[in-house]
């Protein structure tokens, strides 16, 4: 019995062992597949080894990454069983992390991982994965708003890797440097070190000079180069700098401006000629002996029998035609074989010929910038007020969908004739109208007479107002009658004349409204010299001069905006940009009409983005 019991003792101090030892036993991480990031932080706790334990969490996330879950990968990356992480595996984690944090646009964890990042820390990697380390670095330094850390980071690529394509890294180092605050990036340049830093610095900084036009950039761009004949970026510059470069000495000698002036819109084409001509005339960097500028008259002859006839002969660009109906007749072609600048643009979903460019006054563009200033000022619930027919159709579906990419809702639209009572057109769009319904039915249900009050709807937080002056001085003070006057109210330049008139335009007092500069801007040295000698500069007709003129600018710099990212002109007509289908966009000023006069809001003219036109939303844009 005694022998049976001590067997039974051993076997009982076995088993208790066993399970005890069971408890602490590392796991065999290289046979275990986790399918989940929380699977994988569960069996990297269960190892004892921590540097084992991390080896496997970081194998995992790159698996992760492979499978393109960066979010997986994110979660085990950003766990604390790598907070502390062995310093043999300090820079495969921060690879695998830039990774991530680019894929996911993640400027919170970039700005997390930067605090320990420089920006010659990719010059630790093996030389077969060191250039893909350093634009890693480079974008996760973007992303944490330290463009200038990441045009270092790339010079530095510049200079170690020979591998890499020189042009690309040119062309994204400077993409960087033009990003970054005029202030910071003189600091910067007052403080370089290095010879291609400085170089690239004080490039940057040459070419932020005020006021410098397009001949003038092209001459600081040579110039740089023949101070830096050394430079890397002097050798193969930037494309966007060599096309202005080249470009600025290139532009069109023989120009045909094609404009209707018999007809219907004979004033029309005789402002936009008479603004051509003079901006023309007032540019000083035309070489007028090489300059020859033939005017056209298209009211005679379909345009595309015209367009026929000029593209024979010896001609570098026509300006025109001005007829939406005459400019759709080139999108049959497929290549222009001389290029074109519309003084409008084809209807939507019409195929854009190569070398047809197209600019306006367009209403479109004045509803989108309505649409982002509503956003901006966080007014995301609006009523509309617009004039009926085809035009007034088209301000609506860009209005509608401007601001639905903001996320905002129009909660009503009331379209209007002219000969319509306003006072009714007001109530419908208030909700004044259903509330006196509401009491009337309250009336008839209780069978006899209540004291009623009507009120407006309380969901609304602007109303844009489309109306040409005599209407919109009408439906102004109607808003304050039906209870609106704290609404604000936002119009497009068709709300004034464009000449002061504060007797009648104290009725438009607090509308706020977009136009062009032409009309607003306090100093205006071609609008000056234009009233003194020319007729027909203020008014409609004004705003067509000033599109006359801004076509002049226009035609010697159509391949720069093409081509060139972000680059713009400070037109007449507003702030001018190019999408890559050569529709060129405007963006006005703003103010609003206190006692009947218009005054300017500083506070909401801020520079343009161009995230739906270029699909790029940072940076300033290149003027030209």
């Amino acid at each position: 019995m005694i022998k049976y019991r001590s067997h039974r003792t051993l076997f009982a101090l076995i088993t208790l062992v066993v399970l005890l030892t069971a408890g602490c036993a590392t796991v065999n991480l290289d046979s275990q597949v986790a399918d989940t990031p929380e699977r994988a932080l569960e069996l990297a706790a269960s190892e004892r080894d921590t540097l084992t334990a991390q080896r496997y969490l970081l194998r995992v996330a790159g698996n992760f990454q492979e499978l393109g879950n960066h979010r997986a990968a994110r979660h085990i990356l950003r766990d604390q069983q790598l907070d502390a992480i062995d310093s043999q595996l300090t820079d495969q984690k921060m690879l695998l992390s830039m990774a991530s944090v680019v894929e996911l646009q993640d400027s919170g964890w970039a700005n997390e991982l930067v605090s320990s990042l420089s920006s010659d820390q990719f010059l630790g990697y093996p030389s077969d994965i060191m250039a893909r380390a350093a634009q890693l670095q480079a974008q996760t330094f973007a992303l944490s708003d330290d463009q200038l850390s990441a045009a270092l980071t790339l010079m530095l690529l510049s200079q170690t890797d020979t591998q890499s394509n020189p042009q690309e890294i040119h062309n994204q180092i400077w993409q960087y440097l033009r990003t970054i605050p005029g202030q910071a990036l003189n600091e910067a340049s007052a403080t370089a070190i290095g010879f291609e830093e400085q170089g690239w610095l004080e490039l940057a900084t040459t070419l932020r000079t005020r006021d410098a036009g397009l001949d003038e950039q092209g001459r600081l761009i040579r110039a740089w180069q023949n101070n830096w004949p050394g430079h890397p970026a002097a050798q193969i510059l930037p494309t966007d700098l060599r096309l202005l470069s080249e470009l600025a000495t290139s532009r069109p000698e023989r120009i045909v401006l094609a404009l209707p002036l018999q007809g219907s819109l004979a004033s029309a084409g005789r402002a936009i000629r008479d603004g051509f001509l003079a901006a023309y005339f007032s540019d000083d960097s035309v070489d007028r002996s090489k300059t020859d500028i033939r005017i056209v008259d298209t009211s005679g002859k379909p345009f595309t029998t015209l367009y026929a006839e000029l593209s024979g002969q010896n001609i570098d660009l026509i300006v025109g035609p001005l007829e939406k109906d005459a400019l759709a007749g080139l999108s049959s072609r497929n290549t222009l074989a001389v290029p074109v600048l519309g003084l409008n643009y084809l209807p939507v979903g019409s195929r854009v010929p190569n070398g047809l460019y197209q600019f306006g006054l367009s209403a479109e563009d004045e509803a989108r910038q309505i649409a982002d200033q509503l956003a901006a000022q966080s007014l995301s619930q609006v009523l509309a007020i617009i004039p009926r027919g085809e035009w007034g159709d088209r301000v609506e579906q860009a209005l509608l969908q401007r601001f639905a990419n903001h996320n905002g809702t129009v909660l009503d639209i009331e379209r209007f004739f002219p000969e319509d009572n306003f006072r009714s057109v007001t109530a419908d769009l208030l909700g004044v109208t259903k509330s006196r319904q509401r009491a009337i039915q309250v009336e008839r249900t209780i069978g006899q007479n209540v004291e009623f009050e009507p009120r407006r709807r309380q969901d609304a937080d602007a109303i844009v107002l489309v109306a040409q002056p005599t209407v919109a001085r009408q439906f102004n003070p109607l808003f304050a009658f039906y209870f609106s006057g704290d609404l604000p109210v936002y119009a497009p330049s068709i709300v004034y004349e464009g000449t002061p008139d504060p007797g009648r335009d104290r009725d438009l007092n607090r509308v706020t409204f977009t136009d062009i500069p032409w009309v607003l801007a306090e100093v205006n040295p071609l609008r000056a010299r234009a009233e003194q000698n020319l007729s027909g500069t203020r008014g409609q007709l004004g705003r067509l001069f000033a599109m006359g003129a801004d076509a002049w600018q226009l035609s010697k710099r159509l391949p720069l905006l093409q081509q060139v990212e972000g680059a713009a002109i400070d037109g007449q007509t507003g702030t001018l940009t190019m999408t890559p289908d050569g529709a060129i966009h405007r963006h006005q000023l703003w103010a609003q009409f206190q006692n009947g006069r218009p005054v300017l809001t500083p506070e909401l003219n801020q520079p343009p983005s161009q995230e739906d036109d270029r699909g790029s939303e940072r940076g300033d844009n290149q003027r030209l």
